[in-house]
């Protein structure tokens, strides 16, 4: 028996496990910073337009808008994450709209409750964000097929992607239009009382000059084109 024993003795095969990745590796650096530049979803994807026109008149709206939207985006990633292996394909869609739609309405009572005069001048755009498609496309194109962290880093960059761009044109529209920034007169601050403001910085054809031209500047410096 001893030596059918021998025989037939099992071999123990001890299973390697692979270290588990950095909380901020070289891969999921890239993840967040990809839609700052090279994917913007503004410039390169060309998603967010409507709000990237509408409410860039002023940087303090604008910096709100830009805040709800990554808070949308970062925990809309996580929620559809989380579920995504529960969800029958055939009803994804309405699902993401619902987990939109619970986070816009959270943040629309936020600002009901903390911060009213500002949702009375956004409360339109904050609804919207149902609708924007940076927020649906992160969740079809990522939070669809890959892991809770990892989604929610891809909406924190594409977040953060949308807000500096929001908040660029932002800032030239309202110092060259109103001559301030968050409401702060600079040019009257520096004595200079004079400087002609440009009414075209106030209307939406403003938006679209200042975001062409970031645009351009981008384009021109990543040497993207548009296939």
């Amino acid at each position: 028996m001893s030596a059918e024993a021998n025989v037939i003795e099992e071999i123990e095969v001890e299973e390697v496990k692979a270290p588990a990745e950095a909380l901020l590796s070289k891969r999921r650096r890239k993840v967040v910073t990809d839609p700052l530049v090279s994917e913007n979803p503004i410039t390169v994807q060309v998603l967010g337009i409507c709000s990237a026109l509408a409410v860039t008149v002023k940087m303090e709206p604008t910096l709100v808008m830009a805040i709800s939207v990554t808070f949308v985006v970062v925990f809309s990633n996580l929620s559809i994450s989380l579920i995504r292996n529960l969800i029958p394909n055939r009803v994804r869609i309405i699902v993401q709209l619902a987990v939109i739609a619970m986070l816009v309405t959270l943040v629309s009572e936020a600002l009901k409750a903390y911060y009213y005069d500002m949702f009375k001048m956004l409360s339109v755009f904050v609804g919207l964000i149902i609708t924007n498609c940076i927020v649906m496309g992160r969740l079809e194109a990522y939070a669809m097929g890959n892991k809770p962290y990892d989604s929610m880093l891809d909406g924190l960059g594409s977040g953060f992607g949308y807000a500096w761009i929001i908040l660029t044109v932002s800032f030239f529209r309202e110092l060259l239009g109103s001559g301030s920034v968050f409401g702060f007169k600079v040019f009257e601050a520096i004595g200079w009382d004079s400087f002609p403001k440009l009414g075209l910085m106030v209307d939406p054809v403003g938006a679209f000059v200042v975001l062409g031209i970031i645009i351009w500047v981008q384009r021109t410096k990543t040497g993207y084109v548009e296939h």
